[in-house]
Parts: structure tokens; sequence; C-alpha cells
């Protein structure tokens, strides 16, 4: 039965996960505290960056000796492999560590394993502790391990009647400065930020991240199967690296030196599962879908969205075009029913989370 410490313990735990938010991919985001025989904290680290120490380590190093016969809180249950770093379930036996608790139990084929290895060394293991809340910090790459493909964020900015854009085609701006400073965390908290033709042909967008401190710039990905990105475009230049997906038979002789990626394309573009393979393949597991309501529509008809940030302004404007394009439903029957998981005031607006539900 896990204590008020020990809750408070991993608690602690999730929140340091979180710091490595946007930077550790394609690994996961881990938190670690270590508690001594006594039950004070002695250690507490997060995996900072692919290839760099495990959260494990680094809990393990600033506890040193005072990790003996104390316990470790973890966000996801200790890797049992050899990669760039040492296991870390070996790393908490030879620090002699007598228990550990974990959250989450590790999906991935390759690392998974280290709670029998630590209990076959005599460690006492539990599990479970906060599973949902260390699950929820960890989405994109528990997403991604799962089903192949990256964790996909659908962020929109509307006015109460859900317009993106006035009649004649005007949006800047409909939310408040607040409300797209906090875009800028959505993006540092990212992997790859995508946009199709038509926003970066209409808004020219730069999509880096600003305001930031030690932000890790995502990958801007253009979707433009003609290659009609000019290459005077903003996303083009060296504040971030810049990918454009075109189609396999693409004239890209006006974009020397610029990162292509040629997919396949259908009559209506390049496919969604088809991008979403290619930058699952180069370590990509969050993606912030930032285009338009036609290039949201084709994510959400191909069952592609996870997970959708709408910011709201109290703002009307009775035509325009709506947040959503076509999504392939046709009544309210198939509709996509979300779970709202937060409602936050931002500056004048209002900021709502919502996730797709398992199998919707």
């Amino acid at each position: 039965m896990a204590t008020a410490a020990d809750t408070t313990a991993m608690r602690r735990a999730v929140a340091l996960a979180a710091r490595g938010l946007g930077s550790t991919s394609p690994n996961p985001v881990v938190g670690c505290v270590v508690t001594d025989a006594s039950g004070h904290l002695v250690g507490e680290g997060f995996h900072e960056r692919a290839g760099g120490p495990h959260a494990e380590v680094g809990a393990l190093r600033a506890a040193g000796d005072r990790a003996r016969g104390g316990t470790a809180y973890v966000t996801l249950e200790p890797c049992n492999h050899t990669g760039r770093t040492g296991p870390c379930a070996q790393a908490l036996i030879e620090a002699g560590v007598a228990r550990v608790v974990y959250a989450v139990a590790d999906p991935n084929p390759q690392a998974r394993g280290g709670a029998d290895t630590l209990r076959a060394a005599g460690v006492r293991v539990e599990q479970g502790l906060l599973e949902d809340e260390a699950a929820a910090g960890n989405t994109a790459w528990l997403t991604a391990v799962r089903l192949g493909r990256p964790h996909v964020t659908w962020k929109y900015a509307a006015t109460l009647d859900g317009r993106v854009a006035a009649e004649d085609g005007t949006s800047r701006w409909i939310t408040s400065a607040a409300a797209r400073a906090d875009v800028h965390r959505l993006r540092a908290e990212s992997d790859a930020v995508v946009v199709g033709a038509g926003t970066l042909r209409a808004d020219d967008p730069h999509l880096a991240v600003r305001g930031v401190e030690g932000a890790t710039q995502p990958l801007r990905v253009v979707l433009d199967s003609r290659a009609s990105i000019l290459p005077t475009a903003r996303v083009l230049d060296d504040a971030a690296p810049t990918l454009v997906a075109v189609a396999e038979d693409a004239d890209t002789r006006h974009l020397p030196g610029v990162d292509i990626a040629r997919l396949p394309a259908g009559a209506h573009g390049i496919g969604v599962h088809g991008l979403l393979a290619e930058l699952h393949g180069r370590g990509v597991r969050s993606v912030l879908l930032e285009g338009g309501p036609a290039l949201a529509g084709s994510f959400v008809a191909a069952g592609a969205v996870d997970r959708v940030v709408g910011y709201l302004a109290p703002v009307l404007l009775g035509a325009g075009p709506a947040a959503l394009a076509d999504a392939g439903i046709t009544t309210i029957t198939e509709a996509l029913r979300l779970d709202v998981t937060a409602t936050d005031r931002i500056g004048p607006d209002l900021r709502v989370t919502a996730t797709v539900p398992k199998g919707a």
C-alpha cells in the first residue's frame, strides 16, 4: 500500500519528467526521485536528451552512497537493455537500492524486463503508483511505441462561433498575445510542427519557438505535394530545421539544400499515414498540427488526431472558414466525441484541451 510520502515522491518524479518534453525523442520522458533508508530525499533526475544519462542515473549520482537501502521512484519501468547508455535496472542494483516503485510498465520489447531483473536481485518492486499521471505526461512516446506513429496534437485558434478567419480571409489576430505565447510552449514540447501548403501561402508562418528559455527547436514540416513553396519562405531560414514533404514526381530544383521527403500522393495529396511513417522513421514522437481547416480535416478523417487544443477568443464573426473542414463525417452519429481534460483561461481567451477516446 502506497503511503502519502510515496505519492509525494512519485508526483515529484512526474514533474521532473515533464522537463524533458520536446528534447528526448526518440526516447521517453522519465523522472526519478531517490530517498534514503529513512525516507529523506537524497537525489533526483530526469532524462534530458536522447543519448544522455537516464533519469535513474542522474538521481543515483546525486544520491551517492545515501541511495543504499533506500527507494527509487521512477515514472517508467527501469530499462533492461544497453543502448547508448547502460541498463538502469543494473545501475539501481549496483547502487544498493532496496525498493523500486515505478508508475508505468515499459511497453518497448527491447527495453522492458527491468522489474524482473530487479526482483531477481532481491529488490522489492512495486508498480502502478500514479500510473495515469505518468502515462499522460509520456503519452507521445507511449503512442509511438504502441501505434508505430507519432502522437498528434491538433492546435487551432478560433472565435467563439468557431471561425478561424473572417470572410475576407483576415485572421491576425483572433486570439490574444497570451494565447499566442502559450502556443510557443506547445511547440517547445513537440518534436515537429506541421502545416500545409495553403497555410504557407496565406500566412508565411515561421513556426520556430520564441520566448521559451532553453527550448529545443522542433522540426518544421511543410506538407506541399507540388513543391510550391518559395525559397524565400520564412520557414526555410536557419532558426530551426525544416522538412518539405512533396509528391514523388514534384520538381524541387528551386529548393537546393532543402531537406526533401518524397512521399506517395493520391488525388487529395500526400497521405497522412505516409507522412507520419516518415516522421516516425526520423525519430519524431510528437507532432503539433498547426495547419488550416483542410489539413486538420484530413488528419481527423485518417484517425490520426490524438489530442485537440483549441484557443477560443471571446469574438464573434458570423462568417468565414470554420476551424475544421471535411473530416469524412456526414451525420451526427458519426461525430467524433472527445474527452475534455482541461479548460483554462489564457489572458482573455479560453484554452480547451481534449483527447480522442481510445478506439474512437
